[in-house]
């Protein structure tokens, strides 16, 4: 809202500094500050609000220590997430992008999942909260429209030359001349397009991109049909497993805010190298008209993170529940779908990949050990991983700063990967 109101009085009042709204830099450091603002000062207010509904967490005796000190501990804190992840995007961003209305639909689809899972739990005592299947549902619904938005928006395009968007039967959105650097003084051009395409970036490859539909052309005849089929369904799967393992990840205090709140930023990086065409151009990744504002978003989300890590951190004041799991892991899926960099995720979200990786090994070792033997037998002491720590007799503070640590050297070997092919 205020890019568009400092836009109109710019260009018909030329008040001075209202050019600054203009900037991708200034709109992002100023949406981190605000984020942070509304968690510090209205986080403290809602933690009060929640306490004296006594909406307060329902702890599992799970034989860990410090377990039973959490009990009654505020729970559905994500509101808070939200709150200063969408009240400066709405201020701050361009509202009339593609890409940030899909990260709005995002936050507030997945909010309301999580929240009807804690009211559940929390109101109507139902420790079961919503059922597997309808938090399924509810995730598919968000990879089919982010999916299908992809595939059909004009606004969703990616760079590449004239000859190479018709050798590959792209469908071409716009086509334009951009210059080239001068060459023993002569000014050269070369002819460019926008088009709509499944393709991707992919880390380590000197091609440094692949196109969803190779694996449609397996199908013979209906390859579009096929490609789109394809295409939707990776979405789903992506936006499916990240969010769920943000969700395992949120076991003790602080750690799946923090491990957030690195990725935020490397999405904000990635954001910005996308959206800028120089810099897109020397990097060989693509250059994705619009793409910068996410920018912005990435920086509300990062504020956000760091916010609510204020009340969240070792003792917790506050838990964020599946409002605020759901949520962070919905929004760093999308994201990076969104930034052709989901391929990425692996690397980036792997404290998230190994949280989720213990559950799947620990209960699929346990039932063949128990069908083979006659009794279960565990790879870990508890799963998720960070359990096994605990049961270890490690300190949670310390369990969640060295998975901190180990984020932050993940997210700089995905930054790496933008040279390294």
């Amino acid at each position: 809202m205020l890019y568009h109101f400092f836009e109109y009085v710019d260009k018909y009042y030329n008040v001075p500094g209202a050019g600054l709204f203009q900037y991708i830099t200034f709109r992002a450091a100023f949406a981190i500050i605000l984020s942070l603002i509304i968690s510090l000062v209205f986080g403290g207010k809602i933690i009060t609000k929640l306490k004296r509904m006594q909406i307060g967490e329902t702890v599992r005796e799970l034989g860990l220590d410090g377990q039973k000190a959490k009990e009654g501990t505020p729970t559905m804190g994500g509101i808070i997430i939200i709150m200063a992840i969408l009240i400066p995007c709405l201020l701050l961003a361009k509202l009339d992008n593609v890409y940030i209305w899909l990260m709005i639909f995002t936050t507030i689809w997945l909010g309301l999942i999580g929240g009807a899972d804690d009211y559940i739990k929390v109101f109507l005592k139902n420790k079961d909260g919503l059922s597997g299947k309808t938090k399924i549902f509810g995730q598919v619904i968000l990879g089919l429209i982010v999916g299908i938005t992809m595939l059909i928006s004009n606004d969703v395009v990616i760079r590449m030359p004239l000859q190479d968007a018709k050798a590959g039967g792209y469908e071409i959105i716009k086509e334009y001349e951009i210059p080239l650097p001068r060459l023993n003084d002569i000014s050269r051009m070369t002819e460019m397009a926008y088009v709509k395409t499944t393709l991707t970036n992919v880390p380590f490859l000197k091609d440094n991109n692949f196109d969803y539909k190779y694996l449609a052309s397996f199908f013979g005849d209906n390859t579009d049909l096929w490609l789109s089929i394809i295409f939707t369904l990776v979405v789903i799967f992506i936006v499916t497993a990240v969010s769920d393992a943000a969700n395992l990840t949120d076991g003790i205090d602080g750690l799946a805010a923090g491990t957030s709140a690195v990725i935020a930023a490397t999405l904000g990086v990635f954001a910005y190298v996308s959206g800028n065409t120089i810099i897109a151009d020397y990097l060989n990744v693509f250059y994705i008209p619009n793409s910068a504002e996410l920018v912005v978003f990435s920086a509300c989300f990062l504020g956000a993170c760091i916010g609510f890590l204020w009340h969240n951190s070792f003792p917790a004041r506050v838990f964020m529940g599946d409002t605020g799991s759901l949520t962070i892991g919905g929004i760093i899926a999308v994201l990076a779908i969104l930034l052709r960099k989901e391929l990425l995720i692996p690397i980036l979200c792997g404290i998230f990949v190994a949280e989720n990786l213990s559950v799947m090994l620990q209960v699929s070792y346990f039932k063949y050990t128990k069908k083979k033997y006659g009794e279960g037998r565990r790879i870990f002491k508890m799963s998720p991983l960070h359990h096994h720590f605990q049961k270890d007799g490690m300190h949670e503070a310390k369990i969640v700063t060295r998975f901190w640590i180990i984020g932050i050297i993940l997210a700089i070997v995905s930054v790496i990967t933008l040279k390294i092919r």
